[in-house]
C-alpha cells in the first residue's frame, strides 16, 4: 500500500496535471498507476473535476490504469489514450516453458523499462498480453526477445475479445453474512484473522477504491479486489441454508 507520503506526492502531481490540461488547453495523462496509488486521485477527485478526468487501462479487466485530464466540449477535440498492446509468444510454441505474470515482468523490467510505464499483463496459455505506453512499444518489441530461458517474438496487437469479456466462475458460498471479511475468508479458504489482517495491510479494493472497513457488508455488483489472492464480484444472495446461513455467489475471474 502507498504510504501517506506517497499518496500526498501524487496527489500534489495530479492537480499540476489537472491544471495543465485546463490552463493549456491540452490533454493531460498520467503513468500507469497501481490501485493502490489510485487513492489519490479517489482522493481529490472532487477537487480537480473542473479539468475533466477519466481512467483507462487498455482492457476492461485491466487494473493498472491511466488518468486522462481534459474534456471534448472544452478542448474541441478527442485524444486516445497512448497504450499499446502488445502480444509476447514463443518462437517455437513446442518447446516453449510455462511462464508466469512474473517471468514476463521480470523480463520486461530487466530491459530497464520503469514499472509505471507498463500495464497490466494477462498471461494465456505460453504467450502474454502486455498494455504498455505506447512511447516504450517499439523499444519493447525490438529488445523484448527472451523470457526466462523462452525466446520470444513481440508484436502490436489488437485487444481479443477474451481481454474484453472476463472468464468468470459461478462459486456459491455458505456466509452467516455478506460480511466482506467473511466472505473473504470463506473464498479464499483463510482464517478470519488473516482475512481480516488483508484489511489493515490495504490489500483489498472494492470498485477499484481501498476498503479499510472489514465489517463492510457486500453489495450486488461489488468488483473486489484482494491483491495476492485474486478478484471476485459480488452476484447477491441466494437464500438460506438448512442451518440458518445465508447462500451468496460470487463471479470468481478465472
Amino acid at each position: 500500500m502507498a504510504d501517506d507520503k506517497e499518496l500526498q506526492q501524487w496527489k500534489k502531481r495530479l492537480t499540476e496535471l489537472a491544471e495543465r490540461s485546463y490552463s493549456h488547453g491540452v490533454y493531460t495523462f498520467t503513468p500507469f498507476l497501481g490501485l493502490s496509488e489510485q487513492q489519490a486521485f479517489y482522493a481529490i477527485r472532487q477537487e480537480i473535476s473542473y479539468a475533466g478526468c477519466s481512467m483507462e487501462g487498455g482492457s476492461p479487466l485491466c487494473e493498472r490504469k491511466m488518468i486522462r485530464f481534459g474534456l471534448e466540449e472544452n478542448l474541441g477535440y478527442v485524444e486516445e489514450y497512448p497504450i499499446a498492446c502488445l502480444k509476447v509468444e514463443p518462437l517455437t510454441p513446442k518447446f516453449a516453458e510455462q511462464l508466469t505474470h512474473r517471468d514476463f515482468l521480470g523480463a520486461i523490467m530487466n530491459l530497464g523499462i520503469e514499472r509505471d510505464t507498463v500495464g497490466d499483463i494477462f498471461v494465456q496459455e505460453k504467450s502474454a498480453y502486455v498494455f504498455c505506453q505506447e512511447s516504450i512499444a517499439s523499444y519493447l518489441m525490438e529488445n523484448l526477445n527472451q523470457v526466462k530461458h523462452t525466446r520470444v517474438k513481440c508484436t502490436i496487437t489488437e485487444v481479443t475479445e477474451e481481454l474484453r469479456s472476463p472468464t468468470l466462475e459461478s462459486v456459491s458460498l455458505s456466509v452467516a453474512s455478506p460480511r466482506i471479511d467473511g466472505v473473504v475468508s470463506k473464498l479464499y479458504n483463510i482464517a478470519r484473522s488473516q482475512s481480516i489482517e488483508l484489511f489493515r495491510l490495504g490489500r483489498v479494493f472494492v470498485n477499484g477504491k481501498l476498503m479499510e472497513n472489514n465489517s463492510y457488508a457486500l453489495k450486488e455488483g461489488n468488483a473486489v479486489t484482494v491483491r495476492g489472492f485474486g478478484k471476485f464480484i459480488y452476484s447477491g444472495e441466494q437464500g438460506e441454508t438448512r442451518k440458518g446461513k445465508i447462500r451468496i455467489c460470487v463471479e470468481v475471474y478465472k
